[in-house]
C-alpha cells in the first residue's frame, strides 16, 4: 500500500478515537514505537500521520509528554446577539457577557491609543485624510488562556471626551457608551475570512504550529448610517465556533 495512503489511514484511526472521546483532552497517544507495531508501518509513516493531526490542531507534541490530545472546547460566538439588549441589571461588556453565559471566566488586557489608522480601517470609518481614530486594543482571555484579539477603532472626534478614549476597562462596554453619546449602532456589516497568523499573532495568542485564524471585521453604523466603530478580531480557528441564526418566521 502506498505510503501516503498508510499515513492517512493511521491519522484517520487516531482522529476517530479523538472525536469519539476514546482519547479525551489531555490523553497521551501511543508512542511512535507502539503505533509502528500496532499498524505495521514505518516510523516515517507514523510521523507523517502525527504531523497531520498537529496541523489540524487535534494534538500537540512535547519533548517530555510525547503527543497529547488538545483541549478543543471552542468558544461559541453569536455575532447577531452583540447588540441585543441584555437582561435588566447585567449591562456587561458584550464579550464578558457572552463568555459568562457559557459559565466560563473572561478577562482581558487593554491598550488605548490615538492613531492614524491604515487605509483599510480609515476607509471603513469613512475618515478624511489626516483624521485620527481611537483604538482599544484587547488581548482577551477565557479561563486564563489567551483566546483572541480585538482591536476596536472609533473616530477620535466622536469619542475624544468619553471613556472610550481613556485607558482601562469599560464594564458596561463601549457599545453602551456610543449609545450614551447618541450614536447607538443600528446596523452592522460583517466580513470574515481565514488565513495563517503572522508572528506577532502567533506569539500573543500562544498558537500551536499550523493553527489558522479567522479574521472577523465588524463595521457598526448609527441611525444616520454613519460608521462609528470598526472592530477587528483575530480568532484562532481551533478555539472558536461562529454561529449565525436566520429565521424568516
Amino acid at each position: 500500500m502506498a505510503r501516503s495512503v498508510l499515513y492517512q489511514q493511521v491519522a484517520s484511526e487516531l482522529r476517530r478515537a479523538i472525536y469519539s472521546g476514546v482519547l479525551g483532552p489531555g490523553a497521551q497517544l501511543p508512542t511512535e514505537a507502539q503505533l509502528m507495531e500496532d499498524h505495521g508501518v514505518s516510523r516515517n509513516t507514523v510521523r507523517l500521520a502525527l504531523g497531520e493531526l498537529v496541523n489540524e490542531g487535534l494534538v500537540t507534541r512535547t519533548p517530555r509528554r510525547g503527543t497529547v490530545v488538545r483541549d478543543r472546547r471552542p468558544l461559541l460566538i453569536y455575532p447577531q446577539r452583540e447588540l441585543e439588549p441584555q437582561p435588566s441589571g447585567e449591562l456587561r461588556e458584550a464579550f464578558a457577557y457572552a463568555v459568562g453565559q457559557e459559565g466560563r471566566a473572561p478577562s482581558q488586557y487593554i491598550e488605548v491609543l490615538t492613531v492614524s489608522p491604515v487605509e483599510e480601517i480609515a476607509s471603513r470609518l469613512e475618515l478624511a485624510d489626516g483624521e485620527l481614530a481611537v483604538v482599544r486594543r484587547r488581548l482577551r482571555f477565557v479561563d486564563g488562556q489567551p483566546y483572541n484579539t480585538n482591536d476596536s477603532y472609533f473616530p477620535r472626534d466622536l469619542v475624544a471626551d468619553s471613556e472610550i478614549a481613556r485607558p482601562g476597562d469599560i464594564a458596561r462596554g463601549a457599545n453602551r457608551v456610543l449609545e450614551e453619546l447618541g450614536h447607538a449602532q443600528v446596523r452592522v456589516v460583517d466580513d470574515i475570512w481565514a488565513r495563517m497568523p503572522n508572528q506577532e499573532e502567533a506569539e500573543r495568542l500562544q498558537l500551536e504550529l499550523g493553527t489558522p485564524v479567522m479574521v472577523y471585521v465588524r463595521v457598526g453604523y448609527d441611525g444616520a448610517d454613519m460608521p462609528v466603530r470598526v472592530a477587528v478580531s483575530v480568532l484562532p480557528a481551533d478555539k472558536h465556533l461562529i454561529r449565525y441564526e436566520l429565521d424568516r418566521r
